[in-house]
């Protein structure tokens, strides 16, 4: 018997699945947002884009913006009474 994976993206078939009009790859202004530390945002992983993606289980969660890391955001979240770091590009963040 084949045991089954647990890869970095098992189980995202509909987590990351996309409206037809939204395929694609996203807009420039998009990806060149700028965001401040102590800044509100929220997790939103594109799937149309591998790099910098953070793991599933962050996806729809808002956390606050605390440095960054070359181009991409060290974000902030409060997960069971623990401070969890995510380090995440810019195209899988939005403003909150």
């Amino acid at each position: 018997m084949v045991r089954k994976t647990k890869g970095y993206r098992s189980r995202t078939r509909k987590l990351f699945s996309k409206d037809s009009r939204e395929k694609g790859m996203p807009s420039l202004s998009y990806l060149l947002k700028e965001y401040e530390p102590g800044e509100k945002v929220s997790i939103y992983v594109n799937s149309t884009i591998h790099k910098g993606q953070p793991h599933r289980r962050y996806h729809g969660r808002t956390g606050t913006i605390i440095g960054r890391r070359g181009r991409a955001y060290l974000v902030s979240f409060k997960i069971g009474g623990k401070e969890k770091i995510v380090i995440s590009r810019p195209e899988h963040i939005k403003s909150a």
